[in-house]
């Protein structure tokens, strides 16, 4: 998207669901107990309280991205990987109510450093952590995706089924393109009823001898399979079909995916 009109348009659409979900964090985080935060989270060796501080780190590296969207100064998202690992380390044991209010203000200062962009700022390329570039606009797709994945990841009620529809269709449409690209992938075709999308992963030498039929089928709503792709779900609320078999069991029949990165 190099137009600068467009990509602003895209970018502001983009912040006003930023904000919806994080009002919705927010009232998850109002029916917490203190005594909960301590607990496992539903990422390996992370409580609660390190997937919060997490999402306000995050919110942090991201004002230091449209920082040098706006300035032209090369400013990494984090100082280092290192950094990045110790701020969370250092604030998942910090008490509920300092945790709720950091969360409220990180995403204050992110709002408040995106709408410093003029227009053509949105177009300006980025290097993320990892090393990839991306345009500016997206910046605020990465935070949708950041507050509702580990919303899920909070194990506090919040599930695939209560993300957005527009989030969970943007995000099976690129994770589907994500591992529809990777070989090696078992073939399985995915059927999101609810929003006429479909998306082929894998197939190289697993589908049927007539050519190159998926092996199995998974339908269902798409937030329940996005939940699947990106592992935040073990396939509950699909329905998986293989061949002429019928109706197996989706925990045991899916393919067991790599990180969705």
């Amino acid at each position: 998207m190099s137009d600068a009109t467009a990509a602003a348009a895209a970018a502001a659409e983009q912040l006003r669901a930023t904000a919806e979900s994080t009002e919705l964090l927010l009232h998850t985080l109002a029916e917490l107990e203190p005594a909960q935060l301590p607990e496992p989270s539903g990422l390996p060796g992370w409580t609660r309280g390190h997937v919060l501080t997490h999402i306000a780190r995050n919110a942090d590296s991201l004002v230091n991205l449209l920082t040098s969207a706006r300035t032209g100064e090369d400013i990494p998202q984090y100082p280092s990987p290192g950094a990045r690992d110790a701020d969370i380390e250092a604030g998942a044991g910090r008490p509920l109510a300092e945790q709720v209010a950091d969360v409220r203000a990180s995403q204050q200062r992110f709002q408040d450093a995106a709408a410093l962009l003029a227009p053509e700022h949105w177009t300006v390329p980025l290097t993320h952590r990892s090393g990839y570039v991306f345009p500016a606009w997206q910046l605020p797709v990465k935070r949708l995706a950041e507050l509702e994945y580990h919303h899920v990841d909070l194990n506090a009620g919040y599930t695939p089924a209560h993300w957005p529809e527009p989030f969970a269709v943007a995000e099976f449409r690129r994770l589907g393109a994500h591992f529809g690209g990777l070989p090696g992938l078992p073939a399985v075709l995915l059927v999101a009823e609810d929003a006429g999308l479909e998306a082929r992963l894998g197939g190289e030498g697993d589908g049927d001898a007539d050519g190159g039929k998926p092996g199995l089928v998974a339908e269902g709503p798409v937030r329940a399979l996005t939940g699947w792709l990106s592992g935040r779900s073990n396939g509950d609320g699909l329905q998986v079909h293989r061949g002429d078999e019928g109706l197996v069991d989706p925990r045991t029949a899916l393919p067991e995916l790599p990180p969705m990165g």
